[in-house]
């Protein structure tokens, strides 16, 4: 290589290198300051790209999370809710059992409003918990929480909707439940009131005697009589004075459907007899009685045991109807054969109380009607033919609402029950998708890291290099510059 004045090739060279160590120095500095590998666009474009991704995926994840957690509150306050109302139920089968018991002496009246305020302040919390029906958590609940390459699969849903995830009265079916004592529909058999052409008990009277039963047991009689007087009654005046005579005692005559004369009553009663009438056309002859409430309906003893010829019993109630022939034998095959016969209806024999007496129970009414062969002897019911069953005894206390609130009461708990365990679900499907967004955070936070954080140590190595190599070109490039003044000795 020629020496020239002009161009001094080797102090060019040494520049380049100065410039390049010094951006080599600038980039290693900026690497230990911010703790990235890459700072900008030029550093690692492709790296930067990919990062950047990973970035956005964490955020989305996190935010994700929060999400979650924000569900898992939402069914933890429902949760509390739904063992607020577990144990408000508990307190409604104490009722329950408590009036339904014969043996009960107090007011049920008093359990009843006590019971139906338990049942308001579990319609409150229902609300209040966003489970009453259309409440605001009846229906499917979703969380966004990301980390899927599908929308759909990005989101965790839970479904409390529809009545079955409901905990008010309504949904747990108790909003027509009760403890007070039920009442008695009695109807007569063949005179319609509602003929004008009829007058009724001219110059003549009937009297009806009604047992009442007290809150102990203990049954009251009240008669009323009906007078025709010289012209006798309609049937509108009929109904008139007999409700003049009960109203006090809670029991209400009226015209139904059939033209028939009917009564019922808030309270349990037997129409004890329906006298004879002295002269004149007879309010009621023989009457049959359909109970319309709930309770227990009994079977005296005298007609416990079917002799001869099988008699044939048709129940009727809500759930349908249902035929049931019975043998000849004693109480216990009679209970067992209709217990058989009627397995679904809601309606059971038992024996009574006396050891001999049969008692047919049911949450709901229920009529019978009975056909007797010929040459039968002694029959379940007295009478032939018509439609008769007996309805709560003077002493049956109005225990079948009660009875029924059980059978409502056991359906509710184990509503609630289906219920807590959907909440439950839910708050562990919550857990597990947390438990996965944090797993992919972590993952995804490492990629990130291993494409665009900064190798600490490498980076320091390279920065006491980077030193070095600008110290060594600074003093390399004095050197050159040095050389067109040598050139001058040359000339000397």
């Amino acid at each position: 290589m020629s020496i020239s004045i002009q161009t001094n090739v080797t102090s060019l060279f040494a520049q380049q290198a100065l410039a390049q160590n010094s951006t080599f120095e600038s980039k290693t500095i900026q690497q230990l300051t911010s703790g990235f590998r890459i700072n900008s666009s030029g550093d690692d474009a492709a790296g930067l790209a990919v990062a950047n991704l990973y970035r956005s995926q964490i955020a989305e994840l996190q935010q994700g999370v929060r999400n979650a957690n924000d569900g898992i509150s939402v069914f933890q306050t429902i949760d509390g809710g739904l063992n607020n109302i577990s144990q408000i139920l508990d307190r409604l089968r104490t009722l329950a059992t408590q009036s339904a018991s014969a043996t009960f002496a107090g007011d049920r009246s008093t359990l009843n409003n006590e019971f139906q305020s338990q049942l308001a302040e579990i319609n409150r919390q229902a609300s209040n918990i966003g489970l009453n029906t259309g409440g605001t958590y009846n229906t499917q609940i979703s969380v966004y929480i990301g980390g899927a390459s599908s929308a759909a699969n990005a989101v965790v849903k839970v479904d409390l909707s529809g009545a079955n995830n409901g905990v008010d009265a309504t949904a747990l079916g108790l909003n027509t439940s009760s403890v007070a004592g039920g009442g008695t529909s009695l109807t007569g058999n063949s005179v319609r009131l509602d003929d004008s052409a009829v007058s009724f008990l001219v110059s003549g009277s009937q009297a009806f005697t009604f047992n009442i039963a007290g809150p102990t047991g203990a049954a009251a009689t009240v008669v009323a009589t009906v007078s025709g007087g010289s012209s006798g009654l309609s049937g509108t005046q009929v109904i008139s004075s007999l409700n003049s005579q009960l109203q006090a005692s809670g029991i209400t005559a009226s015209i139904g459907a059939n033209g028939q004369l009917q009564f019922s009553g808030n309270v349990a009663f037997t129409l004890g007899a329906a006298g004879a009438a002295s002269a004149g056309n007879a309010v009621a002859t023989a009457a049959s009685t359909i109970p319309t409430n709930t309770g227990d309906y009994n079977i005296n003893s005298a007609f416990a045991a079917i002799v001869g010829t099988n008699e044939t019993l048709t129940f009727q109630n809500a759930n349908g109807s249902y035929n049931v022939s019975l043998p000849a034998g004693v109480a216990a095959a009679t209970i067992q054969a209709l217990n058989t016969q009627l397995a679904g209806s809601g309606i059971t024999a038992v024996l009574g109380a006396n050891g001999t007496d049969i008692n047919i129970q049911s949450g709901n009414a229920f009529s019978v009607n009975q056909t007797a062969a010929a040459g039968t002897s002694g029959g379940l019911f007295a009478g032939t033919g018509a439609e008769a069953v007996t309805a709560p005894s003077a002493n049956a206390s109005g225990t079948g609402n009660a009875s029924a609130a059980l059978v409502a009461l056991t359906s509710a708990v184990s509503r609630l029950g289906l219920v807590q365990g959907r909440v439950g679900t839910g708050e562990n499907v919550f857990a597990n998708a947390i438990n996965l967004a944090d797993s992919q955070v972590t993952n995804l936070s490492a990629a990130q890291s291993s494409i665009r954080d900064a190798d600490v140590a490498a980076a320091a190595a390279n920065l006491t290099k980077a030193q070095t190599l600008i110290q060594s070109s600074i003093a390399a490039l004095a050197q050159a510059n040095a050389l067109p003044a040598a050139v001058l000795k040359l000339l000397q």
